[in-house]
């Protein structure tokens, strides 16, 4: 049960999450289970589809459990509640940027979607394609047994009032990236769960789950409806004679990020060639580490600043404090600005400016898709193979992430450290491998003495192709959902 923990001098210590009525997405990113597919749903008959998510409710994965065969989990979107009944007066209780949703003007401006990235471009979530209502995240234990669920699923849903929109399916590349480099290596830890992890990366749970103290010591406002609603009456009480829908839910950030990783290796491969002409393989992921901050095999660039190191491959407890000049690892490289750690005012190197960044930690889920580059030859310092880029293929990140505040959380982290130009005395810097759609920005800087070096002219390495805002609601707010017309 949900609870309290108070310290000698009554002062909050951690909070017991009500963890069977928590999605269990926001404990575990179901790593042992290597198949995924997301299915982008839409409501077509209200009542029908209600029906087919009370249907679901037994089976949706909750709590902090290790399942080993499949889980499932939902997510709806703003305009999905309100297609399955939710009152009008509980719809504007939800944050703004959920009602919103991702491709308002405002908030495509906000995350960088212009261009080729702008949403009327988009292949699903977009202004010019079907609105997703719900999200069924499915997980088995590889792509075969996967792909069964996924059309098991699919089927069921159209039959039950839904429209499949889009299957997002994803391929298991083990613990890298397209890009060739290793990943998940940095995620936050929520207090109280789970093996304790260093004091960085301890997050209280109201950082990602509704109904808690978080980083501010809060407890935000979440949607309620009204207690004569709550037909099966499984909402727990609030204040004002309501009932909490939010209460051990969160927000679920969803982008399917493409990759271009012909042209990622390549730009780099002219940066770095010889004044013969020839490829300079050393130099040319040299440059792509200082980039990412964090060599291909994982070792952070600010413990390993000329080569990879095996035995840093999954290193996470490193601060950016002793090299705030940028001198060993660049102030603008990927990781370093998605999570700045304790470099940032006020007080760099304390826990003053480690609290600031607890306060915009993300819970990353995301699966890659499409088939992997052949990297061996590359990263080992060979010449470029003479790739097809005709062949067709489509590979990327279906980025996903959890939070209980999108704005302070996700669009923070994405406007003002990623993709923000002056970002930390930066002067037109974005995020080398995010921010190639932005008409400023174009530039990537090695910070040195007595001359700092510049890499000029950064093209789009990734572009979104589709996204939405999502509302992972707890068990009970899930059967009060299917209930809803009843």
């Amino acid at each position: 049960m949900a609870g309290t923990a108070l310290s000698r001098r009554g002062r909050l210590a951690i909070e017991r999450v009500d963890e069977d009525d928590v999605q269990a997405l926001v404990f575990q990113g179901y790593g042992k289970l290597r198949g995924a597919c997301y299915l982008v749903l839409e409501v077509v008959d209200p009542a029908r589809a209600r029906g087919w998510l009370a249907s679901l409710v037994p089976r949706v994965s909750a709590g902090s459990g290790r399942p080993d065969g499949r889980a499932v989990n939902v997510a709806v979107t703003h305009e999905g509640l309100r297609r399955l009944g939710l009152a009008e007066a509980s719809l504007a209780e939800f944050p703004v940027e959920v009602q919103e949703g991702m491709t308002s003007p405002h908030r495509s401006r906000l995350l960088g979607d212009v261009g080729a990235a702008a949403p009327a471009g988009w292949e699903w979530g977009g202004p010019g394609s079907p609105s997703p209502d719900l999200l069924l995240l499915l997980y088995a234990p590889d792509d075969e047994q996967v792909a069964r669920l996924r059309d098991e699923e699919a089927a069921r849903a159209e039959a039950s009032g839904l429209r499949l929109v889009r299957a997002l399916d994803t391929h298991d590349l083990g613990p890298v990236e397209h890009f060739g480099f290793r990943d998940g290596v940095s995620q936050p830890a929520i207090a109280g769960f789970g093996r304790p992890g260093p004091a960085m990366h301890t997050v209280r749970a109201g950082e990602f789950v509704l109904g808690y103290r978080n980083e501010h010591d809060q407890v935000p406002p979440t949607p309620t409806v009204d207690a004569a609603t709550d037909r099966l009456d499984v909402l727990p009480e609030t204040a004002g004679g309501r009932r909490d829908l939010g209460r051990d839910g969160s927000y679920l950030v969803v982008r399917q990020l493409e990759q271009d990783v012909h042209a990622f290796w390549r730009f780099l491969d002219q940066c770095t060639r010889r004044a013969d002409g020839s490829s300079d393989g050393a130099a040319r992921t040299r440059l792509a580490a200082r980039m990412v901050g964090r060599w291909p095999g994982g070792a952070p660039v600010t413990q390993s600043p000329e080569h990879d190191d095996p035995a840093l491959a999954e290193s996470n407890e490193f601060g950016y404090a002793a090299d705030l000049a940028g001198h060993v690892c660049p102030v603008g490289a990927h990781v370093r600005r998605t999570n700045p750690r304790d470099s940032l005012p006020p007080k760099p190197g304390t826990d003053a400016s480690v609290a600031v960044g607890k306060r915009h930690r993300l819970m990353r889920r995301g699966r890659e898709y499409g088939p992997p580059v052949d990297l061996a030859g590359v990263l080992a310092g060979g010449e470029l193979p003479r790739w097809d880029d005709e062949a067709g293929d489509v590979r990327g990140l279906h980025f996903l992430c959890l939070c209980a505040d999108v704005a302070r959380q996700f669009e923070f982290v994405t406007h003002t450290w990623a993709l923000n130009a002056q970002f930390d005395g930066l002067y037109d810097d974005a995020d080398p491998l995010l921010g190639g759609h932005l008409p400023t920005g174009h530039s990537f800087t090695e910070q040195a003495v007595p001359v700092r070096r510049r890499t000029r002219g950064l093209p789009a390495f990734v572009t979104v192709r589709g996204g939405a805002y999502f509302f992972l609601p707890g068990v009970r707010a899930l059967r009060y959902l299917a209930a809803l017309g009843g």
